[in-house]
C-alpha cells in the first residue's frame, strides 16, 4: 500500500519524463471512471464465467468472514461492532488482496422462534455487510451449518455444531450426541447419531424443518434488498444456501449420487425460487454437491457433483471446498506439499463446472496454523492457490500454457480478527470458555488476529496472501501463473522459475515475484485489470506487455495503455490497468518486481521474446 511520499514520487517520476512507455503518449492525471468499480455494476455468469457489465471476466478472490458467525459470544455474527467490520474490510483488501469476501450468517439467530424472523440480527448483519461492501468489495452470503447445529450437544461434549435453530432440535427427539472414537470433529458427521439424524430430517423436511428454513433465507434476502442501497445491491454477488450438504444417513437403495438428485438437487430448485421471489432473480446461487464429492481421501469420496442436475447455467455456481485431508490427518501425507500437488483436484473442479455449462467458485480451502501440522500451511496453501490460478504445474506451465484453464475464483477459510482472543462459553459451558485459535472445535485456521493495539496482523506470509491475480479480463483469459516467492520458514518457494530459455524476462525478473497474464481481447468497453499487491510499489513494479512496456507505470487514464490506479473503497490498495482497443487479439503482461531502474533495451529484449513464446505456445 503506497504512501503519499510514493505516490508523489511516482508523480515526479512521470513529470520529469524517466518513465518509459512503447507507444504511449506522457500520461495525465484522470479519475478512474465509475465503470471501473463494482457501484452500480452487478456480476451474471455467461459463457463459464462470472461477468461484469461492461463485458469483462471476473475473478472472485478473498475469504470466509468468518468462523465468529459459528460462536455465540456475538450473537452468530461475523463481528462484535460494525467498526471492527469496517477495520477488518480495510484490511481484507490492503493485507490481504480480497476483491470479494463469503459473508457468514446463522440460520439459528435469524430465526430464533420458529416463524419469527429477528430482524434485530438482520440489520446486525446487514450493516456488517454494509462495511465489505462500502469498501468495494463483493459479498455473497451463506447460510452456515456444521454438525447440523450446536444445541444438540451437551455442555460436556468434546465437540459443538452451529446452524439449525434450538427449535428445530427439539422437534427431533434425537438420542444423546456421541461421536466415540473421533480424533478430529468432522467424524461427527457421519459417526454422531444425533447429527445424521438431524440432517436426514431437513433433507426430507421433517417437522416442516426444510420449508421453515427457506421461508427465513427468503425473509433474510428480501430484508437485505430493502436495506442495501442499489449500489451496494450490486456488489452482491449471489447467495450459498446451505454450507457442507451431507445427508446425514442414505434411504435404503440411495447412494451419493441419487440423493443428491432426489434431495439436494430439488433443494435448490426450491431456493432458487425463494430468491427469485425476493428479487435476486439475476443474482446465481452458489450450489454446493455432497460435502464428500471431492475429498481426497479415497474412502470419503463420493460420487456426485450434481451430475444429474443437468446444465446449471447461468443461475447457478459450482460452488465446492477444498481441504487436503491427508495433509490434516497428519499420518496420510508425510511431508510436505509440492509444485502441482492440487493441480487434479482443482481441475476436476473446472472440469465440472464448465460440463454444468456455468463457472466455479471454491468457496472454503485452508490449512491448520497450529498444532501438529501446521509446519505443512506454507506449502500446501501455497499449493492450492497455484491450482486456483492454474491447471498445469510449475515446472510444466512455461511449455504448456494453453492447458492452464480459467482462473478459479475462491473464498480462504477464514478472517477472523478475533483468532486467539475469543471468549466462548462451549456449547453454552461457563466452566469451558474457549480462548485460543477459532474457539471452535480446536480448529485454528485465521489468517489474521488483532495486536493488543487493535490493529488487524497477518498470521501467514504476506506474500502468499496478498497476490497479484486477473480480477477483471477484456475477454478471454487463456493462461496465468503468479510466482509469489512465498516462504516456507527461511526457505523461498520457487515452484515457476522463468526458463533459461526466455533469458531477457529471467534477467527482470530476477529473484521477484512475477505474474504473466496471456488473454485474447474481446468486446468488453473496459481496461483487463490485476491486483497489484503491496509487494509491488508503483515505483519498482514493471511491466512487460505487447501493449506497452513501463517501469513505475504512469496512473491510469483513457490513453494510457499501462497504467495503475486505485481499487474503489478507498483502502489504498491498487491494481493495474491493461488497455487494448481490439477484439480477438492473444495479449500478454508479465508484470514483476524484481527488477531496479531495468534499461529500455533491457524492456524491449524481454518484450521480444514474450512476443515469441506467444506465438508458439496459443
Amino acid at each position: 500500500m503506497p504512501n503519499i511520499r510514493a505516490r508523489l514520487l511516482v508523480v515526479l517520476v512521470v513529470l520529469c519524463g524517466f518513465l518509459t512507455v512503447a507507444g504511449a503518449s506522457p500520461a495525465t492525471a484522470a479519475t478512474v471512471p465509475d465503470s471501473l468499480s463494482f457501484d452500480g455494476t452487478a456480476l451474471t455468469v455467461s459463457n463459464g464465467r462470472f461477468v461484469d457489465a461492461t463485458g469483462r471476466e471476473v475473478v472472485l478472490r478473498g475469504y470466509n468472514v468468518s468462523g465468529e458467525t459459528k460462536l455465540d459470544e456475538h450473537s452468530g455474527l461475523p463481528f462484535a461492532s460494525v467498526a471492527d467490520a469496517k477495520k477488518s474490510a480495510t484490511a481484507v483488501r490492503a493485507l490481504g488482496g480480497a476483491n470479494a469476501v463469503r459473508f457468514l450468517l446463522s440460520w439459528a439467530y435469524a430465526e430464533p422462534v420458529r416463524g419469527q424472523v429477528d430482524t434485530a440480527y438482520l440489520a446486525a448483519a446487514t450493516a456488517q455487510m454494509q462495511a465489505f461492501l462500502d469498501a468495494g468489495i463483493r459479498v455473497y452470503p451463506d447460510f452456515h451449518q456444521d454438525l447440523y447445529s450446536r444445541y444438540l450437544f451437551n455442555e460436556g461434549s468434546w465437540y459443538t455444531g452451529d446452524g439449525a435453530p434450538k427449535w428445530a432440535v427439539d422437534l427431533g427427539s434425537y438420542p444423546a450426541e456421541s461421536c466415540g472414537i473421533c480424533l478430529f470433529w468432522g467424524q461427527n458427521i457421519t459417526q454422531n447419531a444425533a447429527v445424521t439424524k438431524g440432517q436426514y430430517d431437513f433433507w426430507h423436511n421433517n417437522y416442516g424443518l426444510q420449508d421453515a428454513f427457506l421461508t427465513t433465507a427468503q425473509s433474510t434476502m428480501t430484508y437485505l434488498v430493502q436495506h442495501l442501497t442499489a449500489a451496494e445491491f450490486a456488489g452482491v454477488v449471489g447467495f450459498d444456501p446451505y454450507n457442507e450438504p451431507f445427508a446425514g444417513t442414505y434411504d435404503s437403495g440411495q447412494a451419493s449420487r441419487t440423493w443428491e438428485a432426489n434431495l439436494l438437487w430439488p433443494f435448490y430448485q426450491k431456493f432458487r425460487a425463494r430468491m427469485d421471489a425476493a428479487g435476486w432473480q439475476t443474482k446465481p446461487a452458489f450450489v454446493e454437491p455432497n460435502l464428500f464429492w471431492n475429498s481426497n481421501i479415497d474412502s470419503q469420496k463420493q460420487e456426485g457433483g450434481l451430475l444429474d442436475a443437468g446444465t446449471l447455467g447461468s443461475r447457478y455456481v459450482f460452488n465446492t471446498h477444498f481441504y487436503d485431508q491427508k495433509a490434516i490427518s497428519g499420518i496420510l501425507m508425510w511431508g510436505n506439499a509440492a509444485d502441482g500437488q492440487y493441480a487434479t483436484d482443482f481441475g476436476t473442479i473446472r472440469d465440472r463446472a464448465s460440463a454444468a455449462g456455468t463457472t466455479a467458485i471454491v468457496s472454503e480451502f485452508g490449512h491448520p496454523l497450529s498444532g501438529t501440522v501446521a509446519g505443512k500451511a506454507p506449502t500446501v496453501l501455497k499449493a492450492m492457490y497455484q491450482a486456483l490460478d492454474s491447471r498445469v504445474p510449475g515446472a510444466s506451465w512455461w511449455t504448456n500454457p494453453a492447458n492452464s484453464g480459467p482462473v478459479l475464483s475462491g473464498s480462504q477459510w477464514q478472517w477472523d480478527i478475533y483468532n486467539g482472543r475469543h471468549h466462548e462459553l462451549m456449547n453454552d459451558n461457563p466452566d469451558k470458555v474457549l480462548t485460543s485459535g477459532d474457539a471452535w472445535n480446536d480448529e485454528d485456521l485465521s489468517a489474521v488476529n488483532m495486536n493488543d493495539s487493535g490493529t488487524v496482523t497477518l498470521r501467514q506470509d504476506a506474500r502468499l496472501l496478498d497476490r497479484i491475480y486477473p480480477s477483471a479480463t477484456s475477454g478471454s483469459t487463456a493462461a496465468f501463473t503468479y510466482e509469489d516467492r512465498s516462504r516456507d520458514g527461511s526457505t523461498t518457494l520457487t515452484w515457476n522459475p522463468v526458463p533459461s530459455s526466455l533469458p531477457n524476462v529471467s534477467s527482470l525478473v530476477g529473484t521477484g515475484q512475477y505474474s504473466l497474464l496471456v488473454w485474447r481481447s474481446g468486446s468488453a468497453t473496459a481496461p483487463t485489470e490485476l491486483h497489484l499487491p503491496a509487494s509491488f510499489p508503483t515505483s519498482t513494479t514493471t511491466v512487460v506487455s505487447d501493449l506497452g512496456t513501463a517501469y513505475a507505470p504512469p496512473a491510469y487514464t483513457s490513453s494510457t495503455p499501462v497504467g495503475v490506479a486505485p481499487e474503489p473503497g478507498g483502502t489504498g490498495s491498487r491494481r493495474l490497468l491493461l488497455t487494448d482497443s481490439d477484439s480477438g487479439v492473444l495479449h500478454y503482461a508479465l508484470v514483476t518486481n524484481g527488477a531496479t531502474s531495468p534499461s529500455a533495451s533491457l524492456l524491449s529484449a524481454a518484450k521480444s521474446e514474450l512476443a515469441a513464446w506467444a506465438a508458439t505456445k496459443f
